[in-house]
Parts: C-alpha cells; structure tokens; sequence
C-alpha cells in the first residue's frame, strides 16, 4: 500500500513521475555538492592546523621576548614605550562563495607603509628585546587574521555539510522510497482498474451475444 493516500489516476501518476525525476536529480546533485564540501573542508582543516601550531608557536615566542625586555627593564619605562602607539591597523572584511558558502575574507592596512611605525617608542632608553617582542608580533599578524579566516570557514562549511547532509538523507530514505512506492500502488490500481473493465466489457459483450442468439432462435421459432 501507498505511504500517504494517493489519488490512483494517470494525471497523479504523470506527477509522480515528474517528481521522482526531479528528487533523484536533485539526490545526485547534492551528493556530489556534499562531497565537494567535504573534500575543500577537510583541506581547510589541514591548513587551519597548520595556522593554528604557527600562530601558537608566534604568541608564545612573541611572550617569551616580553618577558625578557621586562626583565631587563623598568616596568614604568616599558608601559610608557608601549602607551601610545604609532602604527594603526585596518582591518577590512569580504565574502567569497564557495559551493554556496559565504566564506569571509580579511585583509588589513596600515595607516602608513613604513615598516618602522611599529616601534612607537624611542630607542634610547628601549632595549633591544623590546623591539624582538614587538616585531614579533607584527610578524604573526597576518597568520592570525588567515587562521580566524580560515577557522570561520570550516564552521561555516561544517554547517553547510551536515544540512546538504540531512537533504540528501531526506531524499535517499524518504522522498524517493515514497515516490516510487505511490507510482507503484497507482500502477497497480490502474491495472486493476483496466481488467475489471475488460471484464466486464467481455461480460456486457456476451450478454449482447446471447440476447442475439436468442433472437435468432425465436425467429427460427417463428
């Protein structure tokens, strides 16, 4: 029997048809789109555990030269080198699409191009150390803004993976079995539909030739 009540006609029929055609279309289309996704996330993945260890690894160098420009100066003269800063940094923000998925992009700029506006202090009374810390951050900028970028987008596409995921299962175990089991039960009802019409058309058909005979009888009769 039918999974939900069907009208057993040839128009319900032709319908049906149409829509299997379409689901399992769209049943391919989204396999190959979730296929797609998983292998360029699994990519993102690599890289972004790539990013990950190098940014780590920049942070903890980066605070370990901090530690020692502290230790080899004095902390008033470490917060006034540090209090106002030179250099500023604008980040800008863009999308681009990927099977679908808005992907974030980050680019920065700096209010000006001279790589020495980092060091908002004065090297008389600075160490050395001070401006390694300092560089040192600035060096592992652009891997922290590639390591956010790339982290929002294998959330992104995580999303998108499980809900292309969800549709190809809602298709595979539900639509396409239930489609083809109402083209099946209309099919049936139509073939029972047309012998009991062929029966009773073979019946009426020997009622006509009885009727005829006996006619004929009754005229022999006469």
């Amino acid at each position: 029997m039918a999974a939900t009540q069907v009208n057993p006609t040839r128009m319900e029929l032709t319908r049906l048809k149409k829509k299997l055609q379409t689901a399992v279309r769209g049943h391919k289309l989204l396999k190959d789109k979730r296929d797609e996704l998983m292998r360029q996330f699994l990519d993102l993945v690599r890289v972004n555990m790539e990013l990950r260890l190098k940014v780590e690894q920049g942070i903890k160098d980066a605070n370990k030269n901090f530690v020692i420009a502290k230790a080899g100066m004095s902390e008033q003269i470490l917060h006034t080198a540090l209090m106002a800063p030179k250099q500023e940094v604008y980040l800008e923000c863009d999308k681009k699409n990927v099977m679908s998925v808005e992907i974030p992009v980050f680019e920065y700029k700096t209010r000006t191009a001279n790589a020495n506006d980092i060091y908002s202090y004065g090297f008389a009374f600075t160490s050395n150390d001070l401006d390694d810390a300092v560089k040192s951050l600035d060096d592992i900028l652009p891997d922290m803004l590639k390591l956010s970028e790339t982290e929002k987008a294998c959330q992104l596409m995580a999303a998108e993976i499980e809900k292309t995921r969800r549709r190809v299962n809602a298709l595979e175990h539900v639509v396409i079995p239930q489609t083809q089991q109402n083209i099946k039960y209309i099919k049936m009802k139509l073939d029972e539909n047309e012998r009991s019409t062929q029966i009773r058309l073979m019946k009426v058909k020997d009622m006509m030739l009885e009727e005829v005979r006996q006619k004929a009888l009754a005229e022999l009769e006469n």
